[in-house]
């Protein structure tokens, strides 16, 4: 029997690099950062949200050949993979920090379906969909 989903991953280029946009831009934490060798292991997650992981992991061995490391980079760069969603308390100031922090945003702050949301990428391509939580939202925010 499951009892639930613990980490979703993200392929990223460079771990570093995706691990100071996650904790210092969005405001994540670390959760786990172990090597074994050339492999690293590298989670964060909301603060609000202590059961869930982000894996930040980077295409190669030992899990992937050089051929299959390459196209997964470059599919990512492409924007090609489906966003992932952040639910914020108020999407135009969070669009405002984040922009200030350097943020590449594809979508600026826009009303449709009955809230605001906007759009960004984080520094290896993968997009992102920022969407203000309504009233009736159960889930956790981003503030």
């Amino acid at each position: 029997m499951t009892t639930g989903i613990n980490v979703a991953g993200l392929y990223v280029r460079d771990q570093d690099e995706a691990l100071t946009f996650y904790v210092e831009k969005l405001g994540f934490v670390v959760h786990t950062d172990v090597r074994n060798g050339n492999y690293r292991w590298l989670t964060v997650q909301h603060p609000d949200q202590p059961s869930f992981q982000l894996g930040l992991f980077k295409p190669g061995p030992p899990v992937h050949d050089a051929a299959t490391a390459q196209a997964l980079h470059e599919v990512v760069a492409k924007g090609a993979m489906p966003p992932l969603v952040l639910l914020v308390d108020n999407c135009r100031a969070a669009y405002e920090r984040l922009s200030g922090y350097g943020v590449e945003f594809t979508q600026e702050p826009v009303e449709r379906y009955g809230t605001v949301d906007a759009g960004f990428r984080d520094p290896s391509g993968n997009g992102w969909k920022m969407i203000e939580a309504t009233s009736n939202s159960q889930s956790r925010r981003l503030k």
